[in-house]
């Protein structure tokens, strides 16, 4: 059954990791002894990494991009997409790589930065879009070079306070594919209120975790059965 448009929905806040993507075929570096596609971090996620070696950097990128682009959103995804007809849906993710876009999420806030965008390594405001591979010539209107528009290991997380408001809203919480280990998003739960519901999906959930609901599952049996759930219940 369809809500009424005058009925307030409630707030779904949905934060997901590589897990999710991982499904679609993308690699994630948690699962493989701290290497991302076969590089150690500190080579090509980190502002040291980029001053030292930038044509490594870009190439792996370059890389994941062309990754990215070959991959199709999965089950997850799409019911997460029809999630948004009864609720109100933000997505919180940790993910560089735009398949809840493409599945068709329409609130998706970006924590580590989007994989289809580059900005300048001096002035962090200039940001444009970037869909095929990236070089050392492309430069910003003052000649710095561009960058990756991802926040690597020791930067900042921009989006960070943006994606602490949306928390703190939440009437339902659901927690998808991330180890809930690398920070600051990992505290994000800590700003959940205390009245909300909180579901946690994945195959192997990390210990010692309270008052959250666990689906040991995969992203895409655990959030399609999850979603079904949530719609019955309207």
């Amino acid at each position: 059954m369809m809500l009424n448009q005058v009925e307030k929905l409630q707030k779904v806040v949905v934060l997901t990791g590589s897990g999710i993507s991982a499904e679609s075929g993308l690699q994630t570096f948690r699962d493989n002894g701290g290497l991302w596609a076969g590089h150690r971090i500190d080579e090509v996620a980190t502002p040291e990494a980029f001053i030292r070696q930038p044509q490594k950097v870009l190439d792996f990128y370059n890389h994941l991009r062309r990754q990215m682009q070959n991959a199709q959103p999965n089950a997850a995804h799409e019911a997460l997409v029809r999630l948004q007809e009864y609720y109100q849906v933000n997505v919180i993710t940790q993910n560089v790589d735009d398949l809840h876009e493409r599945a068709g999420s329409k609130h998706v806030l970006h924590l580590h930065g989007e994989l289809l965008k580059v900005r300048s390594s001096v002035d962090e405001s200039y940001v444009i879009p970037c869909c095929d591979d990236q070089t050392l010539k492309d430069v910003d209107a003052n000649g710095h070079i561009m960058r990756p528009y991802i926040v690597w290991f020791g930067e900042a997380v921009p989006m960070f306070d943006e994606a602490v408001h949306l928390m703190q809203q939440a009437d339902i919480v659901i927690v998808i594919g991330t180890s809930l280990q690398v920070y600051p998003a990992a505290s994000l739960l800590h700003y959940i209120p205390v009245e909300a519901e909180i579901f946690l999906v994945d195959p192997n959930p990390p210990q010692g975790l309270n008052n959250i609901q666990i689906i040991c599952a995969t992203a895409q049996a655990g959030v399609t059965s999850l979603v079904e759930t949530l719609i019955g219940q309207k």
